[in-house]
């Protein structure tokens, strides 16, 4: 008889359809977080936990909240909430994954940029688990759309940017339409003064979880370069033009900052786009695409509008300006060098910021590693552009449009091979599809005149 290792999801209370699925999924040892908080959230217990996008703290609260569910009572049950839509997204797709187990469970996801009516229509079918940025979970509550009554999980993830985002209030009033008797898991990046008021506030005796965030030594390789506030933008060029990342992340402070400094980069041939607050969903969601399917090597963006972000591979994170907050620094530089691969932080500083290069010092306990701006190998004609083409076209969901469907048109009648489709994805009035560019025109071609799906359609590049 086999020994369950310290670390296996079968040492847990769970049911044996959930772990049947785990196994199916691929889960074999829990994470830190999910080792650490799984056996207090089982319990019934409030927890708090410090813990980074990457870490397993989706599946963390996702199995906990899917343990105490009744599939046999149609009511929320869980209320899961999130600060973007991409995140709410990323959780709802997971959760879908782990409730493969359990027969019959319904989630619903409640985001604002997508039409009210199908939510509403979902609610009144009746839903087990909603997962939802404030803005709209509010719009429900407040329309009678979604009751809390039977509500026994409250998870807020990321909670620190929900704070930075401006959700408080929404949050206080969602969680006053809450039963008192629930149990509320709070996962936060950081921890600042903000999150432990709100604690206070919301918890019962929560226990405290707290992982480190930091990677091992040597995984991230991170250089400070100090210069004048007038070389600044010298200096990002030369870093492109020296390291030459093919996936990088640029953190600016402003949104006006962002389309500056990706203007800047694109005029200067770096194919760079940006993202803040003041994008339409629909252009953000056209944005994040380009980057995570190899289209657009170079995003430029705010902590905020950047947060929740799932990039699986990521070259460089460059800090345009340094934050203010040394746990922010170390959550930015997270992004790279994850699942065993090396990253690169490479940091901008004036010497008004040296400051701030301390007490990044302090925080990680290491010692920051200077350079200077002549160090830099500067290229002539240099340029950086995407890898990938991406293919708009002008049927989704709604049209019953599936991957497997794009993928066997294109590689079917339009006659491409498998090897040059890459990233494909499926919204309710559009799809998208990334292409090797020595094939994009072929692709367009098909597209553009032919049929998919027994239907004519229309697509263009995303770029034009």
């Amino acid at each position: 008889m086999k020994v369950p290792l310290e670390n296996d999801f079968a040492n847990l209370e769970l049911s044996s359809g959930l772990l049947e699925n785990l196994k199916t999924l691929g889960y074999e040892q829990m994470t830190p977080i999910q080792a650490q908080s799984l056996p207090v959230v089982l319990r019934g217990q409030d927890i708090r936990a410090q813990a980074k996008t990457g870490s397993g703290k989706t599946a963390a609260f996702g199995l906990g909240l899917l343990a105490k569910l009744n599939p046999d009572h149609r009511r929320v049950q869980a209320l899961v909430l999130c600060p973007t839509r991409e995140l709410a997204d990323q959780v709802s797709k997971e959760i879908r994954r782990l409730a493969q187990g359990i027969p019959n469970v319904k989630l619903v996801s409640l985001c604002g940029g997508k039409p009210f009516g199908p939510q509403k229509g979902s609610l009144q079918h009746g839903a087990h688990i909603a997962v939802g940025t404030p803005g709209r979970v509010l719009d429900h509550l407040s329309k009678n759309t979604l009751r809390l009554d039977n509500l026994l999980t409250l998870v807020l993830d990321e909670a620190d940017r929900m704070l930075d985002m401006g959700f408080a209030d929404d949050m206080q009033q969602i969680i006053q339409r809450a039963p008192t008797a629930r149990q509320t898991l709070l996962f936060s990046a950081t921890y600042p003064a903000s999150i432990q008021t709100l604690s206070r506030r919301i918890q019962k005796d929560p226990a405290t979880v707290v992982v480190e965030s930091q990677h091992k030594p040597g995984t991230i390789e991170q250089l400070f370069y100090e210069v004048k506030k007038h070389e600044r933008n010298n200096t990002l060029l030369a870093l492109f033009e020296h390291y030459q990342p093919e996936s990088t992340i640029v953190f600016c402070h402003t949104k006006i900052q962002c389309a500056e400094v990706a203007q800047l980069l694109t005029q200067n041939k770096i194919s760079a786009l940006a993202i803040h607050g003041d994008l339409e969903q629909r252009e953000r969601d056209r944005v994040l695409i380009q980057f995570a399917n190899g289209s657009c090597p170079v995003l430029v963006g705010t902590d905020v509008a950047a947060r929740g972000l799932d990039i699986k591979s990521l070259t460089a994170v460059i800090n345009y300006e340094l934050p203010h907050d040394p746990e922010v620094y170390v959550h930015r530089i997270g992004r790279t060098g994850r699942a065993g691969a090396t990253g690169l932080a490479l940091s901008i500083a004036t010497p008004g910021d040296m400051v701030r290069v301390k007490a990044i010092e302090e925080f990680t306990n290491e010692p920051a590693v200077c350079d200077v701006y002549e160090s830099l190998n500067r290229q002539d004609s240099f340029k950086i552009y995407g890898h990938m083409t991406t293919l708009e076209i002008n049927a989704g969901r709604k049209s019953k449009i599936r991957p497997g469907d794009v993928l066997g048109s294109l590689t079917g009648d339009a006659g491409l091979p498998g090897s040059v489709v890459g990233k494909i994805d499926i919204f309710e009035q559009a799809s998208f599809v990334a292409i090797e560019n020595s094939a994009a025109a072929q692709a367009l071609e098909y597209l553009d005149h032919g049929r998919l799906k027994g239907r004519t359609v229309r697509a263009r590049r995303l770029s034009d």
